[in-house]
Order: structure tokens, then sequence, then C-alpha cells
């Protein structure tokens, strides 16, 4: 075990008031500190539990998609620790290749200077010196939510362990045939200078065009009708399709397009992508700058030109008047064009996606150039059975459908960049533009030999690899790989990935497909995908929109506990959470609810338990305990199927409401007027069910719940490294928990009638009973001074029947009654409540009315209905409630 390093903490009174922010900094300092997030090393057969978190850029700021990821994680984390696993929760950061290049780039600009003035190797020398001074900004943050990582193994994507990894990949799966270097279509950032990926694409509605042009056949016979979104491209024709059984068009396959402007006859060809009753049923075909025309072009042997330059101005390939203008500066130089000859046929106006580079703002070109790939269909056969057969789980189940699509018809994965910082790709020319592919050039020129005579020249690609390539990497070179590492052989494969549903196909099946190939080993057991953090109305947060919440201002509002137990109580499974600060206030609110019952044990010396399971004979004391073992047992099962909110509410329910509000209740009269021995033995009861609401709120609740395991008793260890707790049933009395359920549902009744019908607060009333079975009439005994204390019960009264003006309150084995008919107004009441039934109607009238509506259904955006239905679902529950008052209110009459 990590040696025991706790801070001085004088045994004085707790505080009146629960701060966070004085105890926050102080606990997590103390656990890291001391070692306390590392796997234990004492004991060998205890079972490993690993969890890798999804690497951070290393340029980022936490987010509530992170505190949110985050916490499900600590939460697990802490919870197996707790049971005793060796548990691993491996940290690191992402290298962000084309986010921290801007960063740095944009530094240098302020400077008056330029990557290309430094020169490659001093401008990723000052990228490691930005990374050394304000690359940890994430990890700082990542402490304020309490994550407990084991930051002693920390990891970079760059760092030379997994640098030596990504080499060692490339190399053997080049050698493999499964990586390749080729001329093919990617996704070109104009202003950045590189192919990207598609998850650095955002494509979003924006106002277009649709411009119609005539095409005019070679043979002088007439013209084809020809629409597009992007007439410069046109300038890049290569063919003009139709659709194979469109009559219109049947003698004209085969025959030849005259390009205008570019005065390049192209074939008119057939094929069955080319939806007939679109537009004119004629598809200008431009394989170097469509994914959907290159792969028709593929089909038909078309020859691919590309027309544009890397900042996405026209080449040399198109006629001299448009050489060198930009991309939309051509577009509308060649719509007038055709317009003056005659072959603009019209414009129409039209929503259409277009896709940006989520860096720089730039419209992204389809671009055909040199890039290097890897051969996917291959590598993600065994990634696939291993989710078929059942090695691999998603939870929530219905995403390993999104999981089959994608992989069942995946393509080759461009892994190659156009920048200067990353992983530059192990290979090398000579002269005459030949590639060798090694993990450096000695062992190129060794392994080449016979090939590369002695003195060649070589030049290693200038390319990086996508980041994604060494984040697929993650769950086995965080542990060492290639190396036969101690970790490697604890740790892998990991237990489960916590992962957001966006990035599915970019790293969690990438990385399925990279370990299987690499290691033939799957790397995780479980892929929880979790929900979205939306604001309160169940909008996406957005800087645009104005409603982003920050957790680290949560954090100082609040705490961190509040935050942490408001994320994880909203994380119903498959469901958004809608995030508000008033939940976190209300959950902060818990905190002081359970601060306040440690500082009422505390007053009456019920703290100091030694975990030994007390034997009470109180029946109070005997039911808390079983109620102490249902929860645990429900916390068990819901963190065990990744049931994160069921967890959390039980919790909640137990501790605020069986604990603070019943039991804390009942124990005051043993505490404050029983005996020597009722009273220690209600001492040691509470402070035994205190520690294990400590205990059990740990994994959601860490900076509260060590704060008051470390003042309320001198312990031998920290509670981060307490035994979860292995009671079950045995716990559970059954005649103590049939006679206190009895107790509190008849309490729960007196209030609820009382509130109904406005009795006031502070007034005690005569109860009234007509019948009462053995066992009811015990647990009225039993608990008399409790339930009128709490029910604010004068006196009961043993009658033969109800007189007028009494309200009926059922129980199990007796019918009691309360008197109210000179204690409330009947008719004011009444008429108070049916005004307000009345207004209620009405806006229930409007909510059914909308909701009916299926044009409101359909077309409003979908939080607006969610908002609606919640409202109606509200609504009802108000309406249910008004009218049980207005039947209580009967009674009386």
């Amino acid at each position: 075990m990590p040696p025991i390093i706790r801070p001085v903490i004088s045994h004085v009174p707790m505080d009146k008031q629960f701060d966070p922010r004085a105890i926050e900094t102080k606990w997590y300092e103390c656990w890291e500190a001391g070692g306390h997030f590392a796997p234990r090393t004492d004991r060998e057969d205890v079972p490993p539990f690993a969890i890798m978190i999804p690497p951070p850029n290393v340029t980022g700021s936490l987010h509530m998609g992170h505190a949110f990821q985050d916490t499900i994680m600590d939460a697990l984390t802490r919870y197996q620790r707790m049971r005793g696993c060796r548990t691993l929760w491996q940290p690191g950061t992402d290298h962000a290749g084309i986010a921290t290049q801007m960063v740095v780039e944009r530094q240098l600009a302020a400077e008056g200077s330029s990557r290309h003035e430094l020169g490659r190797e001093a401008f990723v020398d000052r990228v490691w010196q930005w990374k050394a001074e304000s690359g940890g900004h994430i990890t700082r943050q990542l402490r304020r939510m309490g994550a407990s990582v084991d930051w002693s193994r920390e990891r970079f994507t760059m760092d030379e362990g997994l640098s030596t990894a990504v080499r060692e990949v490339f190399v053997r799966l080049f050698d493999e045939g499964l990586i390749y270097r080729g001329k093919r279509l990617v996704n070109w950032d104009p202003v950045l200078h590189t192919a990207i990926s598609d998850l650095e694409v955002i494509s979003e509605e924006e106002s277009g065009h649709f411009w119609h042009f005539r095409y005019p056949l070679a043979d002088g016979s007439g013209t084809l009708s020809v629409a597009t979104t992007r007439p410069e491209t046109m300038l890049g024709d290569t063919a003009v399709a139709v659709h194979p059984d469109d009559e219109r068009y049947q003698h004209l396959i085969g025959k030849r397009i005259r390009l205008p402007l570019v005065e390049r006859d192209i074939p008119i060809v057939a094929d069955t992508y080319v939806d007939p009753e679109l537009g004119s049923g004629c598809v200008k075909i431009t394989p170097a700058h469509d994914f959907n025309d290159y792969a028709l072009g593929e089909r038909h042997d078309l020859p691919r030109i590309n027309i544009f330059n890397e900042d996405a101005t026209l080449n040399d390939t198109v006629p001299t008047a448009y050489r060198g203008l930009d991309r939309f500066e051509a577009r509308k130089r060649v719509v007038a064009d055709l317009d003056a000859l005659g072959l603009l046929e019209r414009v129409d106006d039209h929503k259409l996606m277009v896709p940006r580079g989520d860096r720089s703002g730039s419209v992204i070109e389809p671009y055909l150039t040199d890039q290097w790939f890897v051969r996917a269909e291959p590598l993600a056969k065994p990634a696939i059975k291993a989710v078929e057969d059942g090695r691999i789980r998603f939870v929530p189940g219905n995403w390993d459908k999104t999981y089959f699509e994608w992989m069942k018809n995946i393509e080759d994965w461009c892994i190659s960049r156009q920048l200067w910082w990353g992983h530059r790709i192990p290979a090398w020319y000579d002269e005459a533009g030949n590639v060798y592919v090694g993990r450096s050039e000695a062992e190129v020129r060794e392994k080449h030999a016979d090939d590369l005579a002695p003195g060649t020249s070589l030049t290693q690609d200038e390319d990086v690899l996508d980041t994604w390539f060494s984040s697929a990497l993650w769950p086995f070179s965080t542990l060492g790989w290639p190396e036969d590492t101690e970790a490697l052989r604890h740790f892998y494969p990991t237990s489960v990935l916590v992962t957001g549903f966006d990035i599915i196909f970019f790293w969690v099946a990438r990385m399925m497909m990279m370990q299987y190939a690499v290691v033939g080993e799957k790397p995780f057991s479980d892929v929880y995908v979790h929900a979205l953090v939306r604001d309160e109305k169940g909008k996406k947060m957005s800087k645009s929109l104005g409603n982003v919440l920050d957790p680290l201002e949560l954090i100082d509002d609040y705490g961190a506990d509040a935050v942490r137990f408001t994320l994880t109580a909203m994380a119903a499974m498959g469901r958004d959470l809608k995030l508000s600060p008033q939940r976190i206030a209300g959950y902060r609110n818990f905190g002081t609810k359970l601060w306040n019952a440690a500082r009422f044990a505390e007053m009456n010396e019920a703290v100091g338990s030694t975990g030994a399971i007390p034997q009470p004979k109180q029946t109070v004391n005997r039911w808390i305990l079983g109620e102490t073992a249902k929860t645990k047992a429900l916390v068990d099962t819901a963190l065990s199927q990744y049931r994160f909110n069921d967890a959390a509410n039980t919790l909640y329910a137990f501790v605020w409401g069986t604990v603070c509000d019943w039991y804390v209740e009942f124990s005051k009269p043993l505490l404050l007027d029983g005996t020597g021995e009722v009273k220690r033995e209600t001492q040691d009861t509470m402070a035994w069910v205190i520690d294990q609401c400590l205990i059990l709120l740990h994994p959601i609740m860490p900076f509260i719940t060590e704060e008051l395991w470390g003042t309320l008793a001198e312990r031998d260890g920290m509670l981060i490294h307490a035994d979860w707790p292995t009671y079950g049933d045995e716990l559970i009395d059954a005649e103590a928990d049939a006679e206190m359920n009895w107790v509190i549902a008849l309490i729960d009744s007196v209030r609820s009638a009382r509130a109904q019908v406005h009795v006031p607060v502070g007034l005690y009333t005569p109860l009234l009973v007509t019948e009462f079975s053995k066992s009811a009439r015990l647990a009225w005994d039993n608990n008399a001074t409790m339930i009128k204390r709490l029910a604010r019960i004068e006196a009961l009264e043993v009658v033969d029947s109800f007189p007028k003006g009494c309200i009926t309150i059922p129980a199990e084995g007796a019918s009691f009654g309360l008197p109210l008919a000179d204690v409330i107004d009947v008719a004011e009441e009444k008429a108070r409540l049916e005004k307000t039934l009345g207004k209620l109607e009405k806006e229930l009238g409007g909510l059914r009315g909308r909701l009916n509506n299926p044009k409101f259904v359909e077309s409003a955006p979908e939080e607006v209905v969610e908002e609606a239905r919640e409202n109606l679902a509200a609504r009802e529950e108000e309406e249910s409630k008004l009218r049980a008052a207005l039947d209580r209110l009967a009674e009386l009459g």
C-alpha cells in the first residue's frame, strides 16, 4: 500500500458550515503527494482494474464534457480501489498536431516571425518549449475535479516511449502491406495546407446557390443541362453521368461533351449513382474534387484533374484566364463567362451543408494528393468479430449498431499530415524518389544495403502522422509496449473505456483495430458511451449561444463535490444531461445536509466507529442497519452496470431521507433521554452508519467524505483506501423493517394530509383511531413519542367512528382520522384550490394542444418539444395533487 501521508488535523469541533474551498486543495495535494492514486502493490492475488483517460489535447482547457467524463471515470476508479483492486487510472495528454502548431504559430506571428523563418528544427524546439511552459493547463484543472489518476505514470503522445511505439507500429504494418503511399482524395484545409480527418470537419447548413449550366454535345447536336453548387470545379470535369435506365438519355450514353471554357471533350457515362429524379438527371463528374465523383471515376477509369494549388488558388491545369485566382473569385469568373456564352440556364437559391475546418474555419476542399494510408478493411475484421462475439461490449448496447455500420463500410485511413509538429513519418526517399521505411535512417541503410549504393543521399518524409494514429495505440503504448513491462502484464487488456459517441469511429474503433493488429488482443472489455451535457433547455452548449457553463467557475461557486454529484445523478444511460446551476446548488445543499448530520453525530459523541458492525437491540437501530445494507447492494448493482444516476440517486435518498431526516430524528430521544446502554448502542450505531455514508459516497463526493472521515475520528488510514463494505442481506431485520416502515408511512400520510389542506405547520392536532391490529398497536406503542413529535400529533384517541369534518389516514392494520373541522376554513380553502386548478387547466389545455399538433411536433426543435412534454408532465402531476387535496376537503364537507 502507498505510505499513509496525511495532513495534520486538529481534533476540534467541526465548523458550523461546510466550505468546500477550505478542504479541496488540501486533500488533493495530500492524495497526490502521498502516492495514493498508485495501484496497490502489497498483493498480487487481487484483480486488476485499469482505465485509460481519453487523452485531452495538450492545448485544451477543461469543459463540461471533460468534467462529466472524468467524474464517471473517477467514480469507477475510486470504487474499484476501495474494493481492493490493483487500480490504475492512466493519465496523459495528446500532442494535438494542428491545434498545438497553430498556438505556437500565432505566438510567432505576434513576434513578427513565422515557422518558415525559424526552420523545422527550431520550430519544433519552440513547440517543446511552449509545452513545458503552458502545456499542463488541463492537467491542473483535472486536479480541481478530484481526478485520482496516477500522475507518476503520466504520458504524452510525443514522449520518447510512445514515439518508439509509433515508429514500431508503422514499420510493422508497412512490412505487412497494411500501410501504403498513394494519390487519393482527402479533406484538405487550404489555410493550414494539410489533410485533416473527418472529425476535424464541421459541416453546417449555409445559404448558397444551385447554378444550372448547359454543356454542348461535341457533335453539335444539342446540350445537356447540369447543376452544381461549385461552378469553379467544372474546369476539372472529366465526364457527365446519367442513370443507365433513364430513357431520356439512353441515346447519348457513350457520346461526348465539349466542356465549355476548357474546350476539352469528355464522355457521357451511365452509372446508378445518378438520381434521375434530381434536377435534370445529368451530373457533372469531377473526380479530383468530389468524393462521390472520385468513386464513380474509379468505376469508369476516368482521369483525375486537380485544378487547385495547396492554398485553393487555381493551378496551371486550367485555362490561362483562371490561373492564380482564389477559388471563390474563380467561381464568379466562371459563372460570368458561361453566362456570356449563353450557357447559364438559371440560378436557384439553395441550402447546403458546407464543410469547414474546425481550426481554421476555412471551407474544406476535396483534394487529390499523395498521402500515406492504412488499409482499414483487413484491420476491421477482427475488431468487428470482437463485438459480435461479446469480447468487447458497448454500453448502452445500441451503439454497436452504429459501430458495425461504419466498420463494415470502412474506407482506408489517411494517416499523413502536412505539419511540422507530430511524429514524423519513418520513411526516407532516395534521389530517384524510391521510398524506404524503417525505424531510423541507419536501419533503412542496413535493411536496404543491397539497394542503396554507399553515399546515397536519403531524405526523410516531410509529413507527420495523424494524431489519431498515436492515440489509437494508447492502451498499450502508455503501458510500455513494445517492451515487455510489468505494467503491460498487469493492466492489459484494460477494463473499461469511457468515451463520447462522437469519437467511436475516430478513436474507439481505431484503437480496437490497432490492438488486434499489433498485440492480437482486445484493448478493453467494455465501452461505456456517455451522453452529451447540454444547457438547462436541452441546447448544445456553444460560445455563440452564450450558454456555456465553465466547470471551474461552477467549482468555485458550489464546490467540486456538488458538481460531481450533479453530473453523476443526471447520467441516465442514453439520455443527454440538461445542466443548470440551480441543480448544482441543490446538490451543494446535499453536502451541507451530510455535514450537519455529521456535526449532530459529533455533538452526541456518536463518532469513532471501529468498522465492526454493531449488534443493536433497539428497533430503530436494527432498522437502519438493514437500510444501509439495502443501499449498499443497490449501489453495487448500479455501478457494476454503469447506471451512475441510479447509484447517485440511491445514495441521495438514503443519506438525505433515510439517515438525515428519519434516523437522526428517531435517534434524538434515544440519545437525549435514553438509558446509558440505549444511548451507547445508538451512539455506536450512528457512528457506524455515518461512516458507511462516507464510504458509499466517496467515489462520487471524495472531498467532503475524506474531510469528515479524517475529522470525526482518529483513523489508521485514509478514506480513499477504506475497504468497501461486504455485508449483505444478513443485516436486514424483517421485524424492525416492518415496524419502522409502518411508522414512516404513518408520519408521511399525516404530514401529506395536513399539507394538502394547509394546516398551520406548527399546530399540534389530535389523531383518532377506530381500528388497531395487534402489530399496528405495538408499532404505535413502541414509537408513539417519535410519531407525535414528527407528525405534530397532540394525542391519540380511540373512537368508535370518525366525526364529521375528519380526514381519513389509512395505515396497515389501522384506520386513523385527523379532525380538522375547527382548524381550517373548508370553504375558503376549497375556493383557493379551485381557482388554482382553473388556471392550471387552461395551461394544460394549451400544452396538450401544442403536443397534439403534428406540425409542432415535427417542425419544432427537438429541445422545444421535449421541454413542452416535461412541462406537461409537471403540470399534470400538480393537477393530480390539487384534485387529491379537493378530495380531502370533500371529506370535511
